[in-house]
């Protein structure tokens, strides 16, 4: 195992954070300073040290969190506002989250400490499904979920729907379905925003092959031998949501 990942797998730091620490001369591996990248460790042999403290790799562990409005999706925020870990229990800390969720978007998002199925779950180029539910200003026409599928060009490009519904009018509002495979920032909302129509609110309701279920807002639940198993699935595109 490479010994950034075996430091992330510890909950130590992200992969990234990880080699920082490496390179930086923090790492020893058997008493001896390691600060190449490259560096592999046996899990079951070497004795790594982080900093003077001994750190080991804990069992896989994925978590769906519902989270609410008004939750940031981040570590620690600089102007005091409320993280995801402030919803979480300490251990959670361990764990690092994938994909975001902006602050007034609520719903599924998954916490794991396995960077690579995580990484491999948030590449286009295995174009996992999320699936959102949106509420918007005014009602949209057949024309506009067409322009959505087939594409509108954002500042940072092109950007597509996979599908896009009318699920129900009420008024001067709408609530959509869509379904994206990327997750760019803030992307629904600047998608609906760019064909005319401002996002109210917004749920992410579907991730790969999970879905919220009956967690409630600001819950949480470990997943599955079998959920795992999906979204591994997911990955190799066995898996259609």
């Amino acid at each position: 195992m490479r010994l950034q990942k075996y430091l992330s797998r510890a909950g130590v730091a992200s992969r990234r954070e990880a080699e920082r620490l490496i390179v930086a001369g923090r790492v020893m591996v058997n008493g001896a300073l390691v600060t190449e990248l490259g560096s592999r460790v046996d899990p079951d042999a070497d004795v790594v040290f982080v900093d003077g403290a001994l750190v080991a790799p804990k069992p896989t562990r994925w978590v769906l969190f519902y989270k609410p409005v008004g939750a940031l999706t981040t570590e620690r925020d600089p102007h005091g506002g409320r993280t995801i870990y402030d919803l979480l229990p300490d251990d959670f800390r361990g764990l690092r989250y994938v994909g975001r969720l902006d602050r007034e978007t609520e719903g599924l998002l998954l916490l794991t400490n396995d960077g690579d199925l995580a990484a491999e779950l948030l590449h286009p180029r295995n174009a996992v499904e999320r699936e959102y539910e949106a509420v918007v200003k005014r009602l949209p026409v057949r024309d506009t979920l067409d322009r959505l599928v087939q594409g509108v060009t954002l500042e940072d490009g092109l950007a597509r729907a996979k599908r896009a519904e009318l699920l129900g009018e009420r008024r001067d509002e709408a609530t959509m379905r869509l379904v994206l495979t990327e997750g760019r920032k803030r992307e629904v909302r600047r998608m609906l925003e760019h064909v005319g129509h401002p996002v109210l609110a917004l749920k992410r309701v579907r991730f790969g092959p999970l879905t919220l279920g009956g967690v409630e807002a600001g819950k949480w639940r470990d997943l599955g031998a079998d959920e795992i198993a999906a979204l591994v699935a997911a990955v190799a595109g066995e898996v259609s949501g």
